[in-house]
Formats: structure tokens, C-alpha cells, sequence
């Protein structure tokens, strides 16, 4: 006799005799459920388990299952009071007031209260479908209803042009790094007013090439929203969370996580912690995509269903607002009677969103040796040149090592790329140089690094064991296949600039030397000349 949990695993319902009779009085071709019954009163001994009977859908009368009411969303938290759709790269769609978005079509002849309905493309009218990124917005005012454009005076502590002849902007062959720049305690200095840019390449003129920020601010943006036409905005807040409104809805970021903010996209920034410091990539022609994942399979790095979008949030506001633009690196100011933040529904698969870096899968070597470090690449963004990335996104997080016979840290390494390193938080032991939070430090391609002398000399000797690594840390990089160049106030303004000092690989001496005696009884083994000795 099958148990109660086997019966139900197999759909079967456990009825007594008084149920089913009730089920069989309760519909039309009840006969066998009639039969059932009476079988049991008459055959059923007593003590004996009650009679299993297979019930079809339209016989049950009970409800053991249970139905969503929607689709998944996240559950507010006291850090994070939002809610998200999780995806990336959907179709996505909200709405802040049920019943708003247009049944079947997306630019009604009227919609529903009087909105007005707006479409945001993020790439060519005819990019493939694949590609192809759009967003309806149902706003209660266009974007249109503003009072014009007026040129703000040039911050020159932001650059976009990033060519070798640009005096502003400077070449260096060596490694530099940055200790943690500070963040003013003067005055108030919001998110717009406190983007620095360090270094990058190309021209947004050109759709092509990135920029690396960091801001410093004290002060929250008020009746202020900020639009950067240049390019995407991935942020990485180190110090204090972010409160960002979008006009999608709300997000709230804290150290450890990302958020990207599309180009064209209008956004607020609120300091709830107080005054805070992060880093920003700009990527100018391109969106970012998740890496292939190639022999993987559909799992591993940075999960899809990990990555978290807003839901519609609309504020009823007719005050006085100014919208900052950046077109082609420059500053224009934007005045309107509403708020920005006024769509009561939207729908697409243009979106900002965010992602918990400690949610992502990390994969590596679990014999020998290490893996390119493409393993730790959490988005990436293409360039123009087929199979070469714009810019990859890698991050170290806690993992362990486990690779026998194997030098395990990073192995000394003249790569194509340029990379920019900046910590969130932890303690990151790989960089050949002092490094903190809040700090950065930055190779040209083909610039020679790796440990220390005293670094290396440790891992040649150790106990291989299974270990952790980069515990309670989270360190960052921004890789590039282009060539970078700096800025004026990353090489003469920050006041936190050094050079890595080459003295620490000075003890990093010819040790072959000592064992030429071995070598040249080999060689001799082989019938071969000794070394210092030429072929004749």
C-alpha cells in the first residue's frame, strides 16, 4: 500500500468514503468514484487504510497547489527598501498605476490619463534583433516641455578626448598608482560636481573608446537629474551607498555591488550614508553584454537571473528642475517646470539595472597551473574589431585555490590589454605596490608586472594546501584592449599619485647563474658544448 506522500507525489488524492461521495454526487460521469465508494464500504476491513482513488483535474475538489500572483520580484530588505525584476537583457515591463501600459500596440492614439508615450532607443532603428535595444516610457510630461539649453563653463577636471595630441592628456610607460583620493569636505559637491576622470581612450565623437572617473561627493542631488549622452555608466560606489532615481524606477547600491546607467538614461543621486566615493567606467559606442561562456555551459561567472532592474516609480511634481547634459564631453544645462522622474509605466529592454558582485560564480583551475584571468569577467563590452573586447569588467572575490604543483600567484606578465585596478573593499595582496580602498593603480599593455621579490621567494616555498583567497575582499579591474592615456588631474592634481617602486624587484636576481655547473654536465650528457663555449 503506497504511503499518503507517495499517493499525493502521484497525483492520487487519499478520500474517505464520505468524500467520495460527496465528489461523486458533485458531477456527471461520477460512476467510478460511486463505485470506489461503495467498494470501500463494502471491503474495507476495519483499521484498514482508506482507499486511494486517481482523480482527474475536473474531479478535484481540493486545492494542494498553489498559483503565483506574478511574475518573480525581489523582497525589500532594511538596506535596500526597493524592489526589482531580475533578468538581463529582457523585455521588461512595469507599471506604477495597474492597467497603464497599451493592450497590443505602444503608441496609442490616446493613453489611458492623458500620458504622453515616449520611445528611448539604445541602438540603431535597424540593429539586429538580437541587438536591438528600445524602451516605451508613459510620462506625464514629455521630454520635450524643457525651456532650452545653456553651455556650463568647462570643468577641467573632466576629459573626453583622449588623443596623444591633446596637451591635457598624458602618456606613461611605467606602472602608476593613485593612494585613496580624498573626498572634500568644503562646500557642497554632488555627484555631477565631483566626476574626476583619470584616464581612457578614443573620443565619444567617434562611438568608440571608454573613460575611467571616480567621484568624490559630500551633498545629495536635489531638484537636479544628470543625462550623459556620451556613453554607459558603470558604477562602483567603494564608500557610502548610492539612492539612485532613474526615470524606471529607484535603485539603492551599496559598496560591493555595480549599476549601469545607459546612455541617454536621466538619473538622480541621493547619499543616504553620507559623503561617498566610487569609481566609474564610461564605455563610449557599445553596450555591455555577459562574456561567452564557451565550454562552461549555461552556468558559472555572473548569472543572468542575478542581475536586478527597477520597477516603475513616478513622482507627481511640478516644480522648477535642471537636467544636466554631457554631449561630447561638454556640460549643458537643461531648466524644466516637472520632475523628470514621471513615468507611470514602461516596457522594453533598454533599462539601467544593478548586480551583487558577491553573487558571482567563480570557476578556475582545480589540477594545475592558473586560467586567463577572462575567468573573473563579469560584463564585457565590444569594440569594433571582431573577437577583441572594448573593455571586460573582472573582479577578485573569495574563492579558493587549490592548483598542486603551481606558482599561485599572478605570474609575472606582459599582457596586450591595459589595465586599471581599483579595491571596493579587503585587502588585495596580487598588485606589486601599496593598494587600498579607494585607491587605484594602472598598467600600459605590454608593461612587465607581478610580485615582489619577497612574494615570490614565499610562494616558491610553501606548503601547497587548499586555501582561500582574496577573503572579505572584493578587487576590481578594468581591461581594454586600447591603449590609454592620463589626464592632466590624474597626473598632477590628485596630490595621491606615486610610481610602483622598481627597487622591489631588485632581489629578483639571475639565480640560473648558481646552477651552471648542473647545466653544463647536462649539456654534456647530450653531447652538446658547455655554456660559454660556441659551436664550431
Amino acid at each position: 500500500m503506497m504511503s499518503d506522500r507517495s499517493a499525493l507525489r502521484f497525483g492520487i488524492t487519499m478520500l474517505s468514503r464520505k468524500a467520495i461521495a460527496s465528489v461523486a454526487r458533485s458531477g456527471k460521469a461520477s460512476r467510478t468514484l460511486a463505485i470506489a465508494a461503495s467498494a470501500s464500504r463494502s471491503s474495507r476491513a476495519p483499521g484498514s487504510p482508506r482507499i486511494a482513488v486517481i482523480t482527474g483535474a475536473r474531479y478535484s475538489s481540493s486545492t494542494c497547489g498553489a498559483t503565483a500572483t506574478g511574475a518573480f520580484s525581489t523582497t525589500p530588505t532594511k538596506k535596500d527598501p526597493y524592489t526589482y525584476q531580475v533578468g538581463f537583457d529582457n523585455r521588461f515591463a512595469s507599471e506604477a498605476v495597474p492597467g497603464t501600459l497599451p493592450d497590443g500596440q505602444n503608441n496609442p492614439q490616446k493613453c489611458k490619463y492623458d500620458l504622453y508615450a515616449e520611445q528611448m532607443t539604445g541602438t540603431s532603428f535597424v540593429a539586429p534583433r538580437a541587438e536591438n535595444k528600445n524602451a516605451w516610457l508613459y510620462k506625464v510630461r514629455p521630454s520635450v516641455a524643457h525651456q532650452g539649453f545653456t553651455k556650463l563653463p568647462e570643468n577641467p577636471d573632466l576629459e573626453f578626448n583622449f588623443s596623444p595630441s591633446n596637451p591635457k592628456v598624458h602618456v606613461s610607460a611605467t606602472q602608476l598608482a593613485w593612494y585613496p583620493l580624498d573626498i572634500p569636505s568644503d562646500g557642497k559637491i554632488d555627484f555631477i560636481s565631483g566626476l574626476k576622470t583619470l584616464c581612457g581612450n578614443g573620443d565619444p565623437t567617434l562611438r568608440e573608446g571608454l573613460a575611467v572617473h571616480m567621484y568624490m561627493a559630500n551633498a545629495s542631488m536635489e531638484n537636479k537629474a544628470f543625462c550623459n549622452n556620451d556613453g554607459d555608466m558603470l558604477i562602483l560606489p567603494q564608500q557610502g551607498r548610492l539612492d539612485i532615481q532613474t526615470e524606471y524606477g529607484k535603485m539603492m547600491i551599496r559598496p560591493g555591488e555595480l549599476v549601469v546607467i545607459q546612455r541617454g538614461m536621466k538619473f538622480k543621486v541621493i547619499l543616504p550614508d553620507g559623503p561617498s566615493r566610487g569609481y566609474i567606467q564610461e564605455i563610449f559606442g557599445s553596450h555591455y553584454e555577459l562574456p561567452e561562456l564557451g565550454p562552461l555551459g549555461a552556468q558559472g561567472l555572473a548569472n543572468p537571473r542575478d542581475f536586478e532592474v527597477p520597477v516603475a516609480s513616478f513622482d507627481v511634481d511640478q516644480s522648477l528642475w535642471e537636467i544636466i547634459y554631457k554631449v561630447c564631453g561638454q556640460m549643458f544645462l537643461c531648466k524644466q517646470e516637472h520632475t523628470p522622474f514621471d513615468v507611470v509605466a514602461w516596457h522594453g529592454n533598454y533599462v539601467p539595472y544593478k548586480y551583487a558582485m558577491e553573487k558571482f560564480i567563480n570557476v578556475g583551475s582545480i589540477s594545475k597551473d592558473h586560467i586567463d584571468p577572462s575567468i573573473f569577467c563579469v560584463l564585457t563590452a565590444k569594440s569594433k574589431t571582431p573577437g577583441t573586447p572594448l573593455a571586460d569588467f573582472l573582479i577578485f572575490s573569495p574563492r579558493w585555490d587549490v592548483a598542486t604543483e603551481t606558482f599561485r600567484p599572478p605570474y609575472y606578465h606582459r599582457n596586450a590589454a591595459t589595465e586599471f585596478m581599483g579595491l571596493i573593499y579587503g585587502n588585495y595582496g596580487g598588485r606589486s605596490d601599496e593598494f587600498a580602498p579607494g585607491g587605484a593603480s594602472y598598467e600600459t599593455g605590454f608593461c612587465p608586472h607581478g610580485v615582489s621579490y619577497e612574494e615570490f621567494k614565499a610562494a616558491t616555498e610553501v606548503e601547497l594546501k587548499p586555501m582561500r583567497v582574496h577573503e572579505d575582499t572584493i578587487a576590481f579591474m578594468f581591461e581594454s584592449s586600447m591603449m590609454f592615456t592620463l589626464t592632466d588631474y590624474a597626473m598632477k592634481r590628485t596630490g595621491k599619485l606615486h610610481e610602483h617602486e622598481p627597487k622591489m624587484w631588485d632581489d629578483l636576481k639571475g639565480q640560473f647563474m648558481n646552477h651552471l655547473d648542473r647545466v653544463n654536465a647536462y649539456l654534456e650528457e647530450a653531447g652538446r658544448p658547455p655554456l660559454g663555449v660556441s659551436r664550431k
